[in-house]
């Protein structure tokens, strides 16, 4: 932790960081994590297959970085999800409910956008706002 009481997070259990930024931040009890696309960690390539399999990577990179600071998608209170095709939002909105809207779970607060572009032509990328 660093003067102004934020420490970064990281995990090989999610790809990393390419560039100057953190997988996430972690300060007091709350970690805001970059936006992840399908990238799998251990090839740093997008995962095949399309909007579905790049969601559920995306949510498993998420759920890692969680992990390495003793959080979790149930405890997720805002989300941002930008898609490159806004056709593909109830593809991603299936996959998204899965993990971030079980029953019994408050489903997190969230903004969804289309954008003309993402990092290595993912089709998704999430970042999200969680509690410790």
């Amino acid at each position: 932790m660093n003067l102004l009481g934020k420490s970064a997070v990281s995990t090989e259990n999610a790809p990393a960081a390419i560039g100057p930024y953190s997988q996430a931040i972690e300060i007091g009890e709350m970690i805001y994590t970059s936006g992840q696309v399908g990238l799998a960690p251990k090839t740093g390539q997008i995962v095949d297959g399309g909007i579905r399999e790049q969601t559920v990577r995306v949510l498993e990179n998420l759920k890692a970085v969680l992990a390495a600071v003793r959080s979790d998608l149930q405890k997720v209170v805002k989300t941002t999800v930008y898609l490159k095709n806004m056709g593909d939002f109830a593809a991603m909105n299936e996959i998204y409910a899965t993990y971030l809207a079980k029953d019994g779970w408050v489903a997190p607060a969230r903004s969804t956008v289309e954008v003309a572009r993402l990092p290595k032509d993912a089709l998704v990328e999430i970042e999200v706002i969680a509690l410790r």
